[in-house]
């Protein structure tokens, strides 16, 4: 099962950089990046390996995904600046869409290293004090924390100097509500997935003493 998981985050990983680029509206309440539709999913399923397989998977499987994301970078660039057959006349909206700056890259990278090794960190802290107890308590604490996190530092480094603080501030906050109320919703499967990996386990535990 941890293969799967590791799959699933790897590949939400990568397809929350490529929809980053678009941008939805809450109402007047909130613009935002799609790329957090997908993103904070990531959360509960390192949260998941960090419960089943333990701290060391889950920092593997953060690097994994910190690996993969740089190697989907160079090869975008790669494909962006190869030469355009003259059939091909969309190369201009093609770089558009997946040609993003340098520096909201780099804070790309840097908020997800940080944000999600932070997650596994009190994740793993809180189990040890509670045991299998109380795991929708670890679920949120850790995601709600590392979500504020990643939140912050992205928008600083991508932003920090092209806009002023209090609308910095804002973008921070906005994002921050939206992915708080989410981290909260998808707590269910959380536990969903705890207890089918569980289950699924234990009957191969089973099969291999029969």
């Amino acid at each position: 099962m941890i293969l799967y998981l590791n799959g699933i985050y790897v590949g939400l990983l990568i397809l929350a950089n490529i929809v980053a680029v678009k941008l939805f509206s809450i109402g007047d309440f909130a613009i935002l990046p799609a790329a957090v539709i997908i993103y904070i999913f990531t959360y509960p399923i390192i949260d998941v390996i960090v419960e089943v397989y333990g701290k060391k998977e889950g920092q593997r499987t953060v690097y994994a995904g910190l690996i993969m994301q740089v190697l989907a970078v160079i090869f975008i660039m790669i494909a962006i600046h190869l030469p355009a057959a003259p059939v091909f006349t969309d190369q201009e909206s093609f770089q558009t869409i997946l040609n993003g700056s340098f520096r909201v890259i780099i804070a790309s990278l840097i908020s997800y290293a940080i944000s999600q090794n932070l997650d596994v960190f009190v994740f793993n802290r809180l189990k040890s004090k509670h045991g299998q107890k109380k795991l929708w308590l670890r679920n949120n604490a850790s995601t709600m924390l590392s979500q504020f996190v990643d939140t912050t530092i992205f928008i600083t480094i991508a932003f920090y100097g092209t806009m002023p603080v209090g609308v910095l501030a804002g973008l921070i906050l906005t994002q921050y509500i939206f992915k708080f109320f989410a981290s909260i919703v998808v707590t269910p499967l959380v536990y969903l997935l705890v207890h089918l990996i569980r289950r699924k386990e234990a009957a191969l535990i089973v099969q291999e003493e029969a």
